[in-house]
């Protein structure tokens, strides 16, 4: 009969065999250079670790470029984001996903990285509006997975994240880029106060996207009001200001907030670790693709620009 001692001994090693394994990955990433391979670093956090909320937190970053009224403005004149707003988000979607998967060098995410140029390359944008969309990406994710993921993200997968996304600024000929996550930081906080302000045609992007998330599982599950009170409740007071939504209750914040933080702890806690990478066409909210797609078609292709441009 085996002994209290025994007992004790068994489920201290097994408590240690699944931590083990549950942070398996973490430590395989810290034998990882983050500048030598940061592709490595955005396909394990983004596929592996925590692919839905790497993904959710990206989606978060684009909603939050809409509240700079030249980005916001832009996107409403286009008619994708309020007309389209699925076929849109897939697209940006799986654009985004390629160069993840295949990385830069490979042609389809050669091909990934030329369709995001040539959309752009239709528009009047600025280097500044594009900095800071490529800031939100490097940013966001970091703030998303500290405040609401099974665990916080360690140094160098800060490093490794920054470092793909200097790399995708990089190819998208985006000039200033920031050398670290602190400097993205600052100048994403900093521009944000200077260029925060309302915009009707921004929030009716805002507006659209907000009715595509309560879509979305598990929020479809509950009503849309619901939906939409509770995505206050993640949104600081800066972004729900220059949208003029109304300011969420402590309630609310406390019941958004506590539940992705719950969904976290399950994690840590009961949920074995991803072994199979779930990439952005395998997520349940993809769905203008059921058959596929061919990279080189995805995104608009309509000529000319909606607003005038400089000069």
């Amino acid at each position: 009969m085996p002994t209290a001692s025994s007992v004790a001994s068994a489920i201290a090693d097994r408590i240690s065999d699944r931590r083990a394994e549950r942070y398996r990955l973490r430590n395989d990433l810290a034998a990882t250079d983050p500048a030598g391979d940061p592709e490595a670093y955005a396909r394990a956090l983004g596929t592996l670790e925590y692919p839905w909320g790497i993904t959710m937190a990206l989606s978060f970053a684009l909603f939050r470029t809409y509240a700079v009224p030249s980005i916001g403005d832009l996107l409403c004149d286009t008619g994708e984001f309020t007309e389209r707003t699925q076929k849109r988000y897939d697209d940006t979607v799986l654009l985004l996903d390629t160069p993840v998967e295949f990385g830069f060098a490979d042609p389809k995410g050669r091909s990934a990285i030329r369709r995001i140029n040539q959309m752009h390359s239709m528009y009047d944008i600025s280097n500044d509006d594009m900095l800071y969309v490529l800031a939100t990406f490097v940013v966001c994710p970091v703030r998303w997975v500290a405040d609401y993921e099974w665990r916080p993200l360690r140094r160098n997968e800060i490093d490794g994240l920054t470092e793909y996304y200097r790399k995708l600024g990089n190819h998208m000929a985006i000039k200033n880029i920031p050398a670290t996550y602190e400097e993205f930081e600052k100048f994403l906080d900093d521009y944000e106060l200077a260029h925060f302000a309302y915009s009707a045609d921004s929030r009716r992007v805002a507006d659209s996207t907000l009715d595509l998330l309560a879509t979305f599982m598990p929020f479809r599950l509950l009503p849309a009001w619901l939906v939409r009170r509770l995505s206050f409740a993640l949104m600081d007071d800066r972004l729900l200001e220059a949208f003029r939504y109304p300011k969420p209750t402590a309630v609310e914040r406390v019941l958004a907030r506590t539940g992705l933080k719950a969904r976290g702890l399950a994690i840590r806690f009961a949920a074995r670790p991803r072994t199979t990478p779930q990439y952005g066409r395998d997520m349940q909210q993809i769905r203008c693709y059921p058959r596929g797609y061919d990279v080189d078609q995805l995104g608009t292709f309509s000529p000319g620009c909606p607003v005038r441009h400089a000069g």
